[in-house]
């Protein structure tokens, strides 16, 4: 269609969309994001928390037990039916209740940042976010921006799309308003259509949109897109230990079931016995353990201005070891000034100055610092009046190969020139002439000599330098290229001053407190990049240059990452050649970026960081974003990430000792015991209690000592804790045995119950109080203390443990209450289990030099 038929058939103009049109279409199309196969509803966070592997199997022996206590039985027994489906009830609410915190908690923080696309509406250019957008409406593009939806390009200025998501293409692509000649038939050839899910790589343009979210190319591929990412290894860890649980219960069904089968002659209650264990020895609270404590810590990041697009990914920033970062506005104010404009021998010259301006302000793309700084001092010197001199006819944008940008411009008479403004190194490559007092001569080897003097000698104070060039006599062509940029005359150069942000200094010293290094990777000068981090404590001893990077073989180059903390003159590749490296070697490495150029370095890393005024890409690819440009707010992510891999560690812990001890204690009682030591529905309740004490785990305190350094997942570290502590709980759970037959005399069928609920008692308040052993390294509540929310919710369950076991209502579980002789044993045994776990805490840490 033509442009008029494509703007009628959409019910618009040039002026864009009326208020009135924006309000209908919203009803009529909705927002502009893309729901194709979302899985994170409320119906089915809801089936997850009634259906996992727990709950099944409690529905599965409320059927058997209804079938045994009611419909066979002479007497009809409810009571027993009805606890099951209570615990039932009660697993599945927390599991739904914890994951809705954690869906609200993600969602609202996303609200935090949004991408937004200006669009012409009511005749004007507004700002609004891209899930506002509607069909019809025109959208104004430049660089770094995402292609908010599908669209039909109006107008384009050098154009380039990355469509690499879409594709797989690496290469950007042009875009052009002319209607193409696809023969091929191929819909993302199409050169005047741009896709939902691509970015603009360069230059500008203006656009309608065709369709929005679902409706979009991207929205209806998005399934297949959506693709499972690589594992973290925080992640593959925890996979690891889950199957090893369940290994071990899937190993201990059978033998459980066949020991107390023969020993009992019971068939059907050793089944049941059998899968109660089995279902006790899973790990079912894992899941929510992990998502509260991170949702916690996502909650508690926001608090800090750090904005978590991902829950998973908080775990890995406390892993992180090593933070590469750009030099602009991280470890310097982000307030470029303009502080020199000066000819080849360093004086002062508005000439240069003038041709700047014309660069900066004509150029359509993406309008970065300098160029702004440009444009406010020549505002302020009233030189701004030159441009309406002047009209652009195209221009050549910028890219990180070249380093520079130009436009072409035609004066009132009709002449042409090329004005052109880049990194100094490149501009005098394609410089033939040198315009000095207004006089153009040959640029010969003195007067370079000369040039490079004058710019290191600025360069080295801790100005950014650029070079400006012109070319006269251009041809009238109707477009450009880097072809064009040759032979061009030396104006002079332009310096600016972004200073040192003051909080960088003890920021990069509180990161590397904690174990964190700080790599500085900038596409500035060498005598700029040192400048900055000499001023804020980044080692700068040895700098290296993209070149240098570029001659350097793969084993060079980790030699090189190892000891060199700043690289200065990178292209975007080079960013991502380092990160890889870095990871290569065994860290885990984050960096923090901002514009199109660090989308490849951030999308690589283990941790992309950016921050909320970056460009759209940069955001995009980020799994951290940064509501505020400072270190210092950083460094309290990384503690935090730690803190919650502390917590979640601790229940990993507890949870393969424990039930290493069970499963060696249940054997044991199977085989010497003449009846089950415990009735499947008290072992249920047993392990529910235990859970419900342990919701609190998410809330605790770590030790300082702890987050220190970067925690990484070890399995090893797991697998060695279980075989330590482990036993020791089923020495202690045999101790309980004795008791109960000695002391007790529950040592008869007859007296089954009483035994029952004496290890139902000892197995729930043990399995509570080592929380506290187990939660440090140091001696509890001497020298570390526990959060209140713990105390809290292992205290009340521990009460109600007691309760239970010494008072009728242990009739309800099948159990006979126990008598208060019982008591001062119990106390005893308690008291030595934490003594022998303390015992055992300090040979081990002696041996491993670590407990956590």
């Amino acid at each position: 269609m033509s442009k008029k038929d494509l703007l009628a058939s959409l019910s618009v103009d040039r002026s864009g969309l009326t208020d009135k049109v924006v309000r209908k279409r919203s009803e009529k199309y909705g927002p502009n994001r893309i729901t194709t196969g979302e899985t994170d509803t409320v119906f089915h966070r809801l089936a997850e928390a009634l259906f996992d592997p727990f709950n099944l199997i409690l529905l599965v022996i409320a059927v058997i037990t209804y079938f045994t206590d009611v419909v066979v039985s002479a007497k009809a027994d409810y009571l027993t039916v009805i606890i099951i489906l209570v615990l039932a009830f009660l697993s599945s609410s927390i599991s739904f209740v914890q994951q809705q915190k954690s869906s609200k908690a993600i969602e609202t923080l996303a609200k935090e940042i949004s991408n937004q696309a200006d669009v012409i509406r009511n005749g004007k250019v507004v700002s609004i976010s891209t899930e506002k957008i509607v069909p019809g409406d025109i959208v104004q593009l430049a660089a770094g921006d995402m292609i908010p939806a599908d669209i039909r390009f109006l107008k384009t200025q050098d154009t380039f799309v990355m469509q690499s998501a879409l594709t797989g293409e690496s290469d950007p692509v042009e875009k052009l308003s002319d209607i193409p000649n696809n023969k091929d038939g191929v819909l993302t050839d199409l050169t005047d259509i741009g896709f939902m899910g691509s970015n603009m790589v360069s230059g500008s343009a203006t656009a309608v949109v065709l369709s929005t979210g679902d409706k979009t190319y991207f929205g209806s591929m998005a399934e297949s897109l959506s693709g499972d990412r690589a594992k973290t290894s925080f992640e593959r860890g925890v996979d690891s230990v889950s199957h090893l649980l369940i290994r071990m219960m899937l190993l201990m069904l059978p033998i459980v079931f066949v020991i107390n089968g023969l020993t009992k002659g019971d068939w059907g209650n050793s089944l049941l016995f059998a899968i109660s264990v089995a279902v006790g020895l899973t790990p079912e609270m894992l899941p929510v353990i992990m998502t509260s404590t991170l949702a916690k810590g996502a909650v508690s990041m926001s608090k800090h201005q750090t904005i978590v697009k991902t829950l998973d990914v908080i775990q890995t920033f406390g892993e992180m070891d090593v933070l590469c970062t750009d030099k602009t506005g991280t470890l310097t104010e982000d307030t470029v000034s303009l502080e020199k404009y000066m000819d080849l021998f360093g004086n002062e010259d508005p000439h240069v100055l003038k041709y700047a301006y014309l660069n900066s302000s004509f150029q359509t793309g993406l309008k970065n610092l300098i160029d702004l700084a440009i444009i406010e001092h020549a505002t302020e010197v009233n030189s701004h009046e030159i441009s309406k001199a002047y009209q652009c006819v195209d221009e050549i944008p910028f890219d990180f190969s070249r380093r520079r940008m130009s436009v072409v411009l035609e004066d009132r008479k009709g002449q042409r020139q090329l004005v052109t403004k880049g990194a100094v190194e490149e501009m005098l490559a394609i410089s033939s002439y040198v315009e000095i007092d207004g006089k153009v001569q040959p640029f010969n080897a003195e007067l370079r000599k000369l040039a490079l003097n004058t710019y290191e000698n600025f360069n080295s104070q801790g100005l950014r330098i650029l070079g400006v060039a012109r070319k006269k006599g251009v041809p009238d062509n109707d477009t450009f290229s880097e072809a064009d940029e040759k032979d061009v005359v030396l104006l002079g150069f332009v310096g600016f001053l972004d200073p040192p942000k003051k909080s960088a200094s003890s920021a990069i010293e509180a990161l590397d407190k904690h174990g964190v290094r700080t790599v500085v990777l900038t596409g500035d000068s060498e005598g700029v990049a040192a400048n900055v981090c000499g001023k804020v404590g980044v080692n700068n001893t040895q700098l290296l240059t993209g070149q240098d990077v570029g001659k350097m073989n793969e084993s060079r180059l980790a030699q090189a990452v190892e000891k060199c903390d700043v690289f200065a003159k990178l292209e975007p590749e080079q960013k991502v050649r380092v990160v890889t490296k870095l990871q290569e070697l065994g860290h885990t490495t984050g960096y923090l970026g901002d514009g199109i150029n660090d989308a490849p370095a951030l999308k690589q890393a283990d941790v992309g960081i950016s921050v909320d005024s970056a460009v759209d890409i940069a955001k995009e690819t980020a799994d951290i974003v940064l509501l505020k440009k400072d270190l210092l707010v950083l460094e309290k992510g990384v503690v935090e990430g730690r803190q919650i891999f502390g917590n979640i560690i601790k229940y990993i812990k507890m949870a393969t000792s424990g039930n290493f001890g069970n499963v060696i204690s249940v054997i044991f009682a199977s085989i010497f015991i003449p009846f089950l030591p415990m009735l499947p529905v008290q072992i249920l309740t047993q392990n529910l209690l235990c859970d419900f004490a342990q919701m609190g785990i998410p809330f605790d305190n770590v030790d300082d000592e702890y987050i220190q350094k970067p925690q990484k997942w070890d399995t090893g570290s797991i697998e060695k804790f279980m075989w330590y502590l482990g036993p020791l709980g089923s020495i202690f759970d045999v101790i309980c045995f004795a008791v109960m037959w000695w002391i007790v005399g529950a040592n008869t069928t007859n007296l089954a119950p009483i035994f029952q609920c004496g290890w139902f008692v000892f197995g729930t308040v043990s399995q509570i109080l080592i929380i506290y052993m187990i939660r440090t390294a140091k001696i509890p509540f001497v020298h570390s203390n526990p959060a209140k929310p713990l105390l809290f919710s292992s205290l009340s369950i521990i009460f109600v443990a007691l309760v239970v076991g010494f008072s009728d209502l242990a009739i309800g579980l099948d159990m006979q209450a126990l008598p208060f002789s019982f008591l001062p044993w119990l106390l005893l045994m308690l008291l030595g289990y934490c003594l022998a776990v303390q015992a055992i805490k300090k040979v081990y840490i002696s041996r491993y030099q670590e407990w956590l």
